[in-house]
């Protein structure tokens, strides 16, 4: 139903579907801006902001049987209209059908919409009432002035789509440019089919510009329940065609990438023997088979674009340490990339018992510049060796003379501007190459349908073999109100020796918080325990002070951890069996089970306690059911991925990563599947289409794809 205010032209005969959105009638410079917050920049991201829902407009109710709470269509006469100051200005229109009245209120208006709300005019309203006093109100209805009852009444039955919106952008105005772009899509130039004639399948049983047109005007006789779950003809047709845009899009910049130059780190006569015979325990398969991989990339003098999964305990370090081993004993400099400064100063420990006896050394920098400067002028003056950091190894004031290798450990916590960053400092600055070699590790591991959306432009491995004398974690969940059981088997593990980690989680994201959550938690702990050593560790603290935390629990000298999520990963205390995870339900299967993976990591049979708050919602219930029922991080990456969605699971600062308009990677599987299948073939055989095709769905910019 458009709306009242709609003052709209045709829009200009020759606008093309990637023309500025600012080229359809009505779109000024403020609504660009604003159109803009929902990814709408061409005049063709118009047909492509799908519907969130669809409102059945097709009966007029008569205001004698409006409801509460359930939006409605009504035809009214106005009979009253007047501004009120109160606390707010508002609009209040007094109108009835016959003598049932009905009051709608207006909070954002203009002088133009007063005047056409006057006493005598008949309206199309649609709104949600809700009762203000004794009678009935609609707060912002959408009206339609009509010349009377009679057309109010004449209404043509349909299915009205409801868009996404922000602030200062009406569902009018979405309606109003989507009506004008459909104008256009009767030009064979303007939405052309452009998905190679030879594929086939069911997904294909429409064109792209009947599908389009059907998402936004559906016909009164279709399938509502369908339209709504993405199942309809049209839905299907346009997530085929666009998961087969997107793997394109990651092909084609893949092969740009490839045709970039890295430096060829070939075998420089150490080999890998003197780390291996160094760490204290053998390598497994896996690890090899990995390493090997790895050092096959790193030989070539295309950049290596690898992405490492391997469950918690599984050894990635081992990995990282021998590619890294590798750049410098080819004469470059290897960065290690890590999340947290807590993390980074694990890895700079770990590094450098095993590589700083071979001679090399291992940097750490944290962006302390005082206490790093020796450290940063050997890093610019190109020395070969390894720097370990967070976020200040991307900073601009760091230069890296000689950066060969970056490697970047659990990815998703990194936006993919912060890692193309860190890409780009080997760009800039490479003695003999124009970028770095990329190794990307994750310990959550990802499911195939997602990691061949999200990553087809990287090659993977796996290691699926944990180290030997690891033993099987056995989960339980136990509610809050058996909280003193729990304390209780904790003075049990001490007494026989064991450590135990009890882990405080809030649902407000705020580390003065976790800090009083964990304080108030080691307090009570110690009070209950008698001859139980409790220590703590959480954000807040200082890095000083969390290390020496940390080192007294890896020594011995601490029974009982207490920590926010910051143990979430790269913690190894063999003895430490017993992991309690307190108001488990407000955490996600992936950290749920990486917090889990800082125990079974000795030969004593090692115990999980997810401590919750009832009453569960089914979905936290589902997730601890998922966890309880295996320790399969692949398995467990599945079930995370069907309860909270592919953006969830990669991390909601992965710019470009399986953003997808109209696909669905869990709803539409199978076609993600048969997009994988023919892309190779399309881009060999269709380039002008495959080109086409990565234009119409790749908003992400190529640079995206390079780290």
């Amino acid at each position: 139903m458009p709306s009242s205010s709609s003052t709209s032209r045709a829009p200009t005969a020759s606008l093309t579907a990637d023309a500025p959105v600012r080229g359809l009638s009505g779109v000024g410079p403020k609504l660009v801006e604003r159109l803009e917050g929902l990814g709408i920049r061409s005049v063709g991201d118009v047909l492509l902001h799908r519907p969130i829902r669809y409102e059945d407009r097709s009966r007029i109710t008569p205001v004698a049987e409006l409801l509460p709470g359930q939006a409605a269509l009504a035809v009214v006469r106005i009979e009253h209209a007047e501004v009120r100051m109160g606390q707010r200005r508002s609009l209040r229109v007094s109108a009835r059908d016959g003598d049932d009245w009905l009051a709608l209120r207006f909070f954002h208006f203009g002088s133009q919409q007063q005047a056409r709300l006057a006493p005598g005019t008949w309206v199309r309203v649609f709104g949600e009432p809700r009762l203000a006093g004794y009678q009935l109100e609609i707060v912002h209805p959408e009206c339609e002035v009509v010349a009377d009852a009679a057309e109010g009444y004449a209404i043509t039955p349909a299915l009205l789509p409801v868009y996404p919106t922000v602030s200062g952008v009406s569902q009018s105005r979405l309606r109003d440019m989507v009506t004008q772009t459909l104008a256009l899509i009767g030009r064979a130039d303007f939405w052309p089919e452009i998905l190679p004639e030879a594929l086939t399948g069911p997904a294909l049983s429409m064109t792209a510009a009947e599908a389009v047109a059907r998402i936004h005007q559906p016909p009164p006789d279709v399938d509502v329940a369908a339209l709504m779950a993405g199942e309809d003809p049209a839905y299907r047709r346009l997530a085929f065609e666009e998961l087969l845009g997107h793997q394109l899009g990651l092909r084609s910049r893949r092969r740009q990438i490839r045709s970039d130059r890295a430096p060829a780190m070939r075998d420089a006569g150490r080999g890998l023997g003197p780390l291996f015979e160094g760490l204290g325990f053998a390598p497994t398969g896996a690890q090899r088979r990995v390493i090997g991989e790895i050092l096959a990339d790193m030989a070539a003098e295309s950049p290596m674009l690898r992405l490492v999964q391997g469950d918690v305990g599984s050894g990635k370090t081992v990995v990282a340490a021998a590619a890294l081993l590798t750049a410098v004993d080819n004469g470059w400099q290897g960065a290690f990339m890590a999340p947290t400064e807590l993390l980074a100063e694990q890895h700079h420990g770990a590094l450098s018992r095993w590589l700083e006896p071979l001679g090399i050394a291992v940097w750490l920098v944290t962006g302390k510049r005082k206490r790093e400067a020796a450290a940063l002028t050997a890093i610019a003056d190109g020395r070969p060796g390894v720097i370990v950091g967070t976020h200040a190894l991307f900073q601009e004031s760091l230069a890296f003379g000689a950066l060969g290798l970056a490697v970047i450990d659990e990815q998703h916590r990194f936006g993919v501007d912060q890692r193309l960053a860190l890409r780009n400092k080997a760009a800039r600055r490479g003695r003999r190459a124009t970028t770095a070699h990329q190794l990307i590790m994750t310990a959550t591991p990802i499911p195939r349908t997602l990691a061949m959306s999200a990553y087809a432009d990287l090659d993977t491995s796996v290691i699926d073999e944990l180290p030997p004398g690891r033993t099987p974690i056995q989960t339980v969940a136990i509610p809050n109100t058996r909280r003193d059981e729990v304390v209780a088997r904790i003075g049990r593990a001490v007494a026989e020796g064991r450590q135990v980690y009890w882990v405080c989680t809030l649902i407000e994201a705020s580390e003065k918080l976790e800090a009083q959550a964990a304080e108030a938690a080691a307090e009570a702990l110690a009070d209950s325990l008698d001859n139980v050593r409790v220590s703590l560790v959480h954000g807040r603290m200082k890095a000083t002070d969390k290390a020496r935390a940390m080192n007294a629990f890896k020594a011995g000298e601490i029974d009982v951890l207490v920590a926010t999520t910051v143990i979430e990963v790269g913690v190894d205390v063999p003895n430490a069996s017993l992991m309690i995870i307190e108001n488990a339900e407000r955490l996600g299967l992936a950290q749920l089970h990486q917090l889990r993976g800082r125990v079974g990591r000795g030969s004593v049979a090692s115990h999980c306690v997810l401590l919750y708050q009832g009453p569960l919602s089914d979905t936290a219930r589902a997730r601890l059911s998922a966890l309880r029922g295996t320790s399969d991080g692949f398995e467990i990456a599945r079930a995370d991925l069907e309860l909270r969605g592919p953006g969830e699971v990669l991390g909601t600062r992965q710019t470009g990563a399986a953003s997808f308009r109209i696909a669905d990677l869990v709803r539409d599987a199978d076609l993600a599947e048969a997009a994988l299948a023919v892309a190779d073939d399309v881009l060999a055989y269709h380039p002008r289409e495959a080109e086409a095709l990565i234009a119409r769905w790749t908003a992400s910019g190529d640079d995206y794809a390079r780290v």
